[in-house]
């Protein structure tokens, strides 16, 4: 039954018979049988038929919500099991949002330290991935805002506030001040994250809070490359305090904070809401508590 639900997360990720199979080391006959001895099992069916993947049924959704459950809970059970016999190894993966790529040695390095048999997979992607990954238990924490947007039925874990800097060249516009508004960056051409980013809709209701909009001269979803662009002293951005200060300034680079109205954002670790959590996820959790004080500050 475990090996069928597992078929079944890997159909509702890929969306396509083959490449689910693919991803599961079976072959498409192989993935199709257990998917119909599974729904003779239930008595329902779980996916529209046709010559191609059309999604699931009512049924199929719910059984959905059941698979993940019982797969997590049975990898939980695989890992605790295995905890007590060894000491804790295996790999979490991690999900994160880009505006938060800067810090999160800083979590996973003490953690290692205590850990040394753990390994860590970790990816970059929106807020919005975030939450699905670990939804489908395709990710096993996730990086991110905990108070902006909705995020559903996860546990999260504070870690630190996030402020607003002005990335711009010393002799650029408004580039000799201490702090800046809102109103002000609203004048200035900007280099911005992609809409689909949540930093990116921060920084556009800020502007939008005062009466102006953002009229980026350069849109891109990797931090490296818009601060390749700031770096040369050409371009302005709009970044984290955080992450200016792991980036580091340079002679043609100034952080200048941003005011009026002052916007900060909780950033935080989120995990599946399940008890007993896996060892791997607790062992996490806990060193996410212990380094929060730290990166608070």
């Amino acid at each position: 039954m475990i090996d069928k639900l597992e078929l079944l997360l890997a159909l509702a990720k890929e969306r396509h018979f083959g490449r689910a199979a693919e991803a599961c080391g079976v072959t498409q006959p192989t993935m199709s049988t257990s998917l119909k001895q599974l729904e003779e099992i239930l008595g329902v069916m779980l996916v529209q038929r046709g010559s191609r993947f059309q999604g699931f049924t009512p049924e199929g959704e719910r059984t959905l919500d059941w698979a993940r459950r019982i797969v997590g809970d049975s990898r939980a059970m695989r890992q605790e099991i295995n905890s007590l016999k060894d000491k804790l190894s295996g790999q979490i993966r991690l999900a994160a949002i880009p505006t938060v790529l800067g810090m999160v040695a800083q979590l996973t390095t003490p953690f290692r330290a205590k850990h040394p048999d753990v390994r860590f997979q970790i990816r970059s992607c929106t807020s919005a991935d975030v939450l699905g990954l670990l939804e489908n238990l395709e990710v096993d924490a996730g990086l991110t805002y905990i108070e902006n947007e909705p995020i559903g039925k996860v546990r999260t874990i504070p870690l630190y506030n996030e402020s607003y800097r002005l990335l711009t060249a010393p002799d650029a516009m408004f580039g000799d001040r201490k702090q800046v508004t809102w109103t002000e960056v609203g004048q200035v051409p900007l280099c911005l994250l992609t809409p689909d980013m949540q930093n990116r809709r921060i920084i556009d209701r800020a502007l939008k809070s005062v009466g102006a909009e953002a009229t980026p001269t350069l849109t891109s979803n990797s931090l490296l490359v818009l601060y390749t662009h700031v770096k040369t002293g050409r371009w302005a951005s709009v970044m984290p305090a955080k992450l200016a200060e792991t980036l580091g300034l340079t002679e043609t680079l100034r952080s200048i904070p941003i005011t009026e109205p002052d916007e900060v954002h909780t950033i935080g670790l989120v995990v599946p809401e399940r008890e007993p959590m896996t060892p791997l996820t607790a062992a996490l959790v806990a060193e996410a508590q212990r380094v929060a004080p730290s990166l608070a500050d």
